[in-house]
């Protein structure tokens, strides 16, 4: 339990409930302050060394970055685990701010803390949404034209790029739609424009700050999105001490709910940034599609897929997104350059190395049988033992007389 005093803030968007825990787990105060950094700090500031509690928000990380910098240890509760606080009967602010506190006090674990990244790793991954948020829309407007034209009998030709929608979709335009569709095009043509503005920049921060991002993108199907996603999400490669935890923390894993002799099959979790869950699937695709090159990963998916069943193919996009997570942390970790049929290489490896120990061991295994029969064929050859100060010795037999073979002397004695 804490020495300290515990605060408990439950944040909301203009204001937050606060609720204060002497270092005896007795209420001293609770109330009501303005979102603003300056009501938190005149309200941290009479309490110092105290432990803050918050929970996982919009406002959470310049909240808990705030009181860092003031010296204040600041746990960030993930909101999915909570459920004695957004599970309660009678959830208000004042009561989530106490449990806030009480829990901190007792034991901060079972807060499950996050770790917010840093401002500018936040900064750039907001470059990459807002790019993200473009390209969602000029689809929603391409979508609407082309079904807009349809309802008059007209139809935009198939297969125009979606960069060059704007500029060729003009001429199927019918007449009598041109004023509601020709500002469409317009609109589509300018975020065209401001996506490729993003590609640009997305671009230079990648090679002026993220230069290893460039270990990511040896494998063909990430691009630059990507890449610099998975950096900046995970932030540390050291965070985790395997590579096979990625796979869990992005929620490309499947929930369990096992119990007694049942045990189904359920759908992957879903934790963790979704943005980048969703980056890793769609390389997934393109990997597993026709224009993927033929490696572990393309095999690794094949393999699953090729199982049949309703749902085979989406397994196999998942089994490879979450392969391709702990591939991308260890190529960034260990700073080795790609080999994409590297499971194979170290098969034939291994069989090979398998192969020349068992020859070894056959060679010394004869080597030891030639050994022991001619220690044998030795001992069978040596005369009657004699004692020599204690130590029991064979002494030779004679050599045949000359003219005479082996068999002439012992014929004799086996007569007699």
């Amino acid at each position: 339990m804490s020495q300290y005093t515990t605060i408990g803030i439950d944040l909301g968007d203009i204001t937050n409930t606060f609720c204060v825990l002497d270092n005896q787990g007795e209420e001293m105060k609770t109330g009501t302050i303005d979102n603003t950094a300056q009501a938190i700090s005149q309200l941290v500031a009479s309490y110092p060394k105290a432990v803050v509690a918050v929970e996982a928000s919009t406002h959470s990380p310049w909240i808990s970055s705030l009181l860092m910098e003031q010296g204040y240890t600041v746990y960030v509760g993930n909101s999915r685990k909570l459920r004695a606080i957004w599970g309660a009967d009678d959830k208000t602010d004042k009561r989530d701010a106490r449990m806030l506190a009480q829990i901190a006090r007792f034991d901060p674990k079972l807060l499950y803390p996050i770790q917010h990244r840093k401002l500018s790793s936040q900064r750039h991954l907001q470059m990459i949404r807002s790019r993200d948020a473009l390209v969602k829309t000029r689809t929603q407007l391409i979508s609407h034209v082309r079904s807009s034209v349809k309802v008059f009998g007209g139809r935009i030709t198939s297969g125009i790029s979606t960069p060059a929608f704007a500029t060729k979709a003009r001429g199927d335009i019918p007449e009598e739609l041109e004023s509601a569709m020709l500002p469409m095009l317009d609109t589509i043509k300018k975020i065209t424009q401001l996506i490729r503005e993003y590609d640009k920049k997305i671009e230079d921060i990648l090679t002026n700050l993220y230069p290893e991002t460039g270990r990511l993108r040896q494998v063909k199907g990430v691009g630059p999105i990507t890449a610099l996603a998975f950096v900046l999400t995970l932030e540390n490669p050291s965070r985790f001490k395997h590579s096979r935890d990625v796979g869990p923390m992005l929620g490309l894993v499947p929930r369990r709910d096992q119990s007694g002799n049942s045990d189904p099959q359920l759908s992957i979790t879903k934790r963790g940034d979704s943005h980048l869950r969703c980056l890793l699937v769609g390389a997934a695709h393109y990997i597993l599609g026709p224009f993927g090159e033929d490696c572990d990963l393309r095999r690794h998916g094949m393999k699953i897929a090729a199982r049949g069943g309703k749902r085979a193919k989406k397994r196999a996009i998942v089994a490879v997104a979450r392969k391709l997570a702990v591939l991308l942390h260890r190529l960034w970790r260990s700073g080795d350059k790609y080999n994409p049929n590297y499971n194979q290489s170290g098969s034939k490896k291994r069989k090979a190395a398998t192969s020349c120990t068992t020859v070894d061991a056959s060679r010394e295994r004869l080597e030891a049988l030639h050994q022991a029969k001619s220690t044998a064929v030795q001992g069978s050859a040596s005369g009657p033992p004699t004692k020599a100060g204690g130590v029991t010795q064979h002494r030779p037999s004679p050599p045949p007389p000359p003219g005479l073979g082996r068999e002439a002397m012992v014929a004799p004695a086996e007569a007699g």
